[in-house]
């Protein structure tokens, strides 16, 4: 994403450098930019191979317990697939199972042993669909990230998506949520996203020709640009780490709603910065990317 932190991140973890990544990861202190730091040492291949020689090392430390429990999440992922349920064999989800239940365990000894560790909370909200440990106690999760830092971007959007009706929730719910959540954000506030991710989610859903009637309809493109207004547009608005996925999730919504002006003043924001979500929805990321840009540009 265009950060230089998360590029030097991952060349220390490749490198199996802990100590590096140690030193950078305890600089950090807002506990969105940690959440987006520990999320690329998830991202990064292999670590699940040395994670256990950094916990050895610093045992009163609950830093690798927490990376290996996020990386555990993604690692847990890589194993089932991105297939539908009918199409992944039990083998797979028995590996699936097993590799979360790893990284649950260790994302609950550091909530255990530091209970205000917003990130810990927030990754068990993303284990939470996957262990199916239902609505009571992910919503437990969901609280005890958000009573600590009210507007944490990862926590709201892995619950959204714990709300979406392809996992536990329902289409109410899921643009309750969605809207709840930015009417009580603060102006600049990143959460506005919530919403182009809800109405991603929906045309998803969506058979084809239906999807492009919803979107195109003139109470979504203006529920997208109010919600564009309070955050990416906001004057209030700042760039930290991880920002282009705001501007790229409504790039996207806004072009597939048809509204080339709203939609090519977000790819002016973001550059050549694309992030996989939400693009991979549509195919390979880059080519889906450049190629909605170009309509964008041409209708503009």
């Amino acid at each position: 994403m265009g950060d230089p932190g998360a590029a030097g991140l991952r060349s220390v973890l490749i490198a199996r450098d802990w100590r590096s990544a140690q030193s950078f990861l305890g600089s950090v202190t807002d506990p969105d930019d940690r959440a987006f730091y520990v999320n690329v040492c998830g991202s990064v291949e292999g670590v699940q191979d040395w994670i256990d020689e950094w916990i050895a090392a610093e045992p009163d430390s609950t830093l690798p317990l927490l990376v290996k429990g996020a990386h555990g999440i993604k690692w847990a992922w890589e194993a089932r697939g991105a297939a539908v349920a009918e199409m992944t064999s039990e083998q797979q989800f028995r590996e699936f199972h097993r590799r979360l239940k790893v990284a649950e365990d260790c994302l609950d000894e550091v909530v255990e042993r530091d209970p205000d560790d917003v990130a810990a909370w927030s990754f068990l909200v993303v284990s939470a669909r996957g262990r199916q440990v239902g609505r009571e106690e992910t919503l437990r999760r969901f609280h005890a990230a958000t009573s600590r830092h009210p507007g944490h971007v990862h926590t709201h959007s892995q619950m959204l998506q714990w709300l979406c009706a392809k996992w536990f929730g329902s289409e109410e719910e899921m643009f309750a949520f969605a809207r709840r959540a930015v009417t009580d954000s603060p102006p600049g506030s990143p959460l506005g996203r919530l919403v182009a991710e809800a109405h991603l989610e929906k045309w998803l859903s969506l058979d084809r020709g239906e999807d492009e009637e919803y979107m195109a309809r003139p109470d979504v493109r203006a529920e997208l640009r109010a919600a564009a207004d309070h955050s990416v547009r906001h004057p209030a608005y700042r760039r930290r780490p991880g920002w282009p996925e705001d501007h790229n999730l409504f790039a996207c919504a806004f072009v597939l709603a048809g509204d080339h002006v709203a939609a090519r003043e977000r790819f002016e924001a973001l550059g050549d910065l694309v992030t996989e979500r939400p693009w991979s929805y549509l195919g390979d990321p880059g080519r889906v990317c450049a190629r909605m840009r170009q309509v964008a540009l041409r209708h503009a």
